[in-house]
């Protein structure tokens, strides 16, 4: 988890469910729409937050990340992911 994971979890929590370019917009971490979207589906891959489109352009939080926010879970009990070729944003 990194910083930027967190207010990803912030938003969505508090916003319902958005798009990685309106969570760039929210963040106040200078973080770029593809690092977004990259950390999007980091997230999803460790199932703190769901795609609601096969696309992926869409998200909400999931019970897991909302269970991180409260306290209820520590992210050094996470999966650690690696990025692969498939979860790196096509430039």
């Amino acid at each position: 988890m990194v910083p930027l994971d967190e207010r990803i979890l912030e938003i969505l929590q508090s916003e319902g469910w958005s798009a990685p370019d309106y969570i760039t917009r929210k963040v106040s971490l200078f973080a770029s729409v593809g690092r977004v979207r990259e950390r999007c589906r980091m997230l999803a891959k460790i199932e703190m937050i769901e795609p609601l489109t096969k696309h992926r352009d869409h998200y909400e939080i999931a019970g897991r990340g909302l269970r991180y926010l409260n306290g209820q879970l520590d992210a050094g009990e996470l999966p650690r992911p690696s990025p692969s070729p498939r979860l790196l944003p096509r430039w």
